[in-house]
């Protein structure tokens, strides 16, 4: 049943994005809070960590309005505004090989620090970083060309994320212009 469900949810989904008549605004919410509602989820049902769930939605929600803020933006060019929508995934992709490069999540023999390096494998979730930690207190670092990655995507994210809450804040009416309908 929830199978059916979801296969509904997706037809009606890709309805409205190809339907001429749906505001900008509503298309942007449908392409990007299904994966922050699964991430949310996760966070609450399997991980039962509740602040970072309520975290991460209210990080979505200023993102959002930033993110339309962006694209009603007048004078910027069309690739700049696109542009943000291939920093985001390509920065949360480096972030997740950055934090399970340690592998911790499977047995303790077979990460890659036991196994290949002699130590212990640590990851931080922000700043994303994973390391090797042996027992004289020597550390090698992994993962680090997607670490580069993730830190130049993340800074022109924010930065363009950045201009876009700023025309949220400065024209609130362009906001709510990209939830009217153009036709």
């Amino acid at each position: 049943m929830i199978a059916l469900l979801a296969l509904i949810a997706c037809a009606l989904a890709v309805y409205l994005l190809v339907h001429p008549r749906t505001a900008f605004g509503i298309k942007v919410v449908l392409l990007t809070a299904p994966p922050v509602a699964g991430v949310i989820w996760l966070l609450e049902e399997v991980y039962r960590r509740s602040f970072a769930a309520v975290v991460v939605a209210a990080v979505f929600v200023v993102a959002l309005i930033a993110l339309i803020g962006l694209l009603g933006h007048p004078r910027l060019p069309i690739w700049t505004k696109m542009l943000v929508f291939g920093t985001v995934p390509v920065t949360a992709v480096a972030w997740l090989l950055v934090v399970t490069a340690d592998d911790t999540l499977k047995d303790p023999g077979e990460d890659p620090c036991s196994m290949y390096y002699g130590g212990v494998g640590v990851s931080k979730a922000f700043p994303p970083q994973a390391y090797c930690r042996y027992k004289y207190g020597g550390t090698y670092d992994l993962a680090t060309g997607a670490q580069f990655v993730f830190w130049v995507c993340f800074v022109i994210s924010l930065a363009l994320l950045s201009v876009g809450l700023w025309q949220a804040v400065r024209d609130p009416n362009a906001l709510v212009r990209q939830f009217r309908s153009g036709l």
